[in-house]
């Protein structure tokens, strides 16, 4: 599950790609079908993967358009600490400021 997920991330599977069928994951890795059947099914309820009776499993649209979004996120948040590191702050201090602000957020919702 973690592979996939992070295929999807780096751009190695994209939307629509096609994932290996259950029986050839099975055999490579050694396991048992049905656990391969459940992670996909996993996958699948976390909108990953769509899995089309007959056809496989597949990447699902939503899920790279998310991964796009995230992408450019942690570009956001890594030049964010990095300026806060270059002030002196320690990581607790930023996982406050962090928390802080989330908190605030919050509570004006």
């Amino acid at each position: 599950m973690e592979q996939v997920r992070h295929a999807v991330e780096i751009g190695e599977l994209r939307a629509g790609d096609q994932l290996p069928p259950i029986r050839k994951i099975a055999e490579d890795l050694v396991m048992n079908p049905n656990t391969v059947a459940r992670a996909y099914r996993e996958l699948e309820h976390e909108g990953v993967v769509e899995l089309k009776h007959g056809l496989g499993a597949f990447v699902s649209h939503s899920v790279v358009a998310r991964t796009s979004v995230m992408r450019k996120a942690h570009a956001i948040v890594q030049t964010a600490i990095e300026r806060l590191l270059s002030l002196a702050l320690s990581a607790d201090e930023i996982r406050r400021l962090v928390e802080n602000e989330l908190a605030l957020l919050r509570s004006k919702k």
